[in-house]
């Protein structure tokens, strides 16, 4: 394969690294696909000379000592990076930082090289991507359409196959709608989990970093590297263990009700949602219908609330010397911020804390929720002619997510085949609370290669049962470790087993069944006497052993404490050998318990006795 056919995916550019080539002539030909800019995707692309540096850095160094080594990236351009003036789509506004952001001074440490800085809604103001005296940016599958903003520039130049991946921030939905445009991961991640030093803020209580990737796997490789708690930043979170992973085995999403979806007479997007919904049930998830009109009103705080303020105090000064400098319907939704009183941000934030109380007590019921990215596309021209109006509509199922502090990612879900915009890309996004980023991307990643079997079987008119094979050829995000989990695996053979009368310990902590299966035959098992709730007892022995029916569960580590702080003598947690030779904790019994006991190894297991 000739390096101008290389895609820009990690996985591809570890193997090309791999093979011997330099980091030198792939960031040569990043530059010169970027050089073919028609889009007005960049604001300013890197010289040679500005280029030079990070390039030189990486030639004595060994690919595989770096997790981003030799990996081209845009940013945004309300994001510094040094000696590169950061303009926010203002050139009256421009500046020059010394230092990088945050969150790009970790990818560059990582390996990663900046090649330009992208167009954007001004201010970040704006859903559409026109807002912005560099020109419209326009949609890279078809130029008359919008790219989606006001992370636009970012979610072009990564489509179109230029950069890896792109920085993009997210207040109402910046980091989700441009991806949905362009058949991308868009990751909005926890409020917090990527610092905003050193980006022009939008509202700064609810300003995100995220990031535009091909793959879900890519999208995780990139926030890996950039999730470090910032000290110098007020509202850095430090990462939370994701928590017990429900992507990897029988899962609950929200759908919203009938009356509550808007695709604003896209009858393809409707479908395309449809379609959706049948892939999450091919996964195993079983759909449940909710109620969205709380979140509806959410969304409505946003603009029609007092949080619009914060748009006007981010430029304060600026825009009271320089109004003129601003970008008309820019200028009408901030300038709206001078209005707002303190007793208004008050009663707002009263009224978000009541929606947020009813809109997490969704939780109970799902998983994750799926909605639409956006409910349609339009034109630019139809964009400029009713702005206003028209970019609302693209903020119906985004504007609520971090008011509520919740995290999403934007899933592709296939093409348009029909109507106006036929041949253009369409998503949707699965939204979860707080720190829930990993399982969010990892069922986004089953999702994704979903869609991606499905059309390469459809290409090749490949039958149901050789989507498996296809499948092996799309790179996968694979299971999340411990550590970045938080959660512990237990081995449970008797009364906690599924349906039986201590299973709601293990329920009520969260917890969620892995497997059913056997332990090595290395045990023996026996009905212990006493009660009131019947338990058996299982004893590793030297010879004579058996295997004996488990079930293998996995709670949060923070639950777990709890969980064995009830588990009475002669019982205990030990680490139990499984048939496929794993090693996890689970329930033992201590020798000297089994007096007055009935050996029932014989039954192979504890429902087998209860039959009896």
């Amino acid at each position: 394969m000739s390096i101008q056919d290389l895609s820009f995916d990690l996985t591809s550019l570890r193997a090309a690294y791999g093979q011997g080539l330099g980091v030198r002539a792939l960031i040569g030909e990043a530059m010169r696909r970027a050089a073919g800019d028609a889009h007005h995707a960049f604001i300013h692309r890197l010289t040679e000379a500005e280029i030079e540096p990070y390039v030189a850095h990486l030639e004595g160094l060994d690919p595989a000592s770096l997790p981003l080594y030799g990996v081209p990236f845009a940013i945004k351009d309300n994001i510094d990076l040094a000696g590169i003036p950061t303009t926010a789509a203002c050139p009256e506004f421009a500046y020059t930082p010394e230092e990088d952001a945050f969150v790009v001074r970790q990818l560059i440490a990582a390996g990663a090289v900046p090649i330009g800085k992208t167009n954007l809604d001004q201010f970040a103001t704006g859903l559409n991507g026109t807002r912005s005296p560099y020109g419209a940016c326009r949609n890279g599958f078809d130029p008359a359409f919008i790219s989606g903003g006001s992370s636009s520039g970012s979610s072009v130049a990564t489509a179109a196959g230029w950069v890896s991946f792109a920085l993009g921030t997210d207040t109402a939905g910046s980091g989700r709608v441009p991806a949905a445009f362009h058949n991308l991961i868009g990751l909005k991640p926890t409020c917090g989990l990527l610092s905003t030093r050193g980006v022009v803020p939008a509202c700064r209580s609810l300003d995100t970093v995220t990031v535009f990737a091909l793959t879900a796997a890519d999208a995780d490789a990139v926030l890996q590297v950039a999730a470090v708690f910032d000290p110098a930043d007020p509202y850095s979170r430090a990462a939370e263990p994701a928590g017990v992973d429900f992507s990897a085995g029988p899962f609950r999403f929200g759908v919203p009700r009938a009356q509550d979806l808007a695709f604003f007479g896209n009858d393809e997007a409707a479908r395309l949602f449809q379609v959706s919904v049948q892939r999450l049930q091919a996964l195993g998830g079983t759909p449940v219908e909710i109620d969205l009109s709380p979140f509806l009103e959410t969304a409505r705080l946003l603009y029609e609330g007092p949080w619009v303020a914060e748009r006007y105090v981010a430029i304060q000064a600026f825009i009271d010397a320089q109004p003129e400098a601003v970008f008309p319907p820019v200028r009408t939704i901030i300038e709206g911020g001078r209005s707002r009183t303190a007793a208004e941000a008050f009663a707002a934030q009263y009224r978000l804390k009541a929606l947020q109380r009813t809109c997490d007590a969704v939780w109970a019921q799902i998983d994750t929720l799926l909605t639409p990215t956006a409910g349609t596309i339009y034109r630019i021209a139809e964009m400029q002619a009713d702005p206003i109006r028209l970019n609302s509509h693209l903020g119906y199922y985004t504007n609520f997510m971090n008011l509520l502090d919740y995290s999403a990612v934007a899933v592709p879900a296939g093409f348009q085949q029909t109507g106006d915009a036929a041949g253009l890309p369409w998503g949707v996004t699965l939204a979860a609370p707080a720190h829930r980023d990993l399982c969010l991307l990892r069922l986004a990643d089953r999702l994704h290669r979903q869609l991606v079997v499905e059309d390469a079987a459809y290409a090749l008119g490949a039958t149901a049962q050789g989507w498996a094979a296809l499948e092996d050829t799309v790179s996968a995000l694979h299971a999340p470790d411990a550590a970045r989990s938080g959660t512990v695996q237990v081995a449970v053979c008797g009364a906690h087993l599924s349906g039986l009368p201590l299973n709601p310990q293990l329920t009520s902590r969260g917890a969620r069944l892995v497997a059913s299966t056997t332990s090595a035959p290395q045990y023996r098992l026996y009905a212990l006497p006493g009660g009131p709730v019947a338990r058996p007892g299982m004893v590793r022995v030297a010879e004579g052993g058996a295997a004996i029916a488990l079930e293998v569960w996995e709670l949060p580590a923070s639950a777990f404490g709890s969980f064995v702080a009830g588990i009475p003598s002669p019982l205990g947690i030990g680490k139990v050998t499984l048939a496929d030779g794993r090693v996890v904790p689970g329930f033992v019994c201590e020798e000297l318990g089994t007096e007055g006991a009935i050996d029932i190894t014989a039954h192979g297991g504890w429902k087998a006795w209860l039959a009896q």
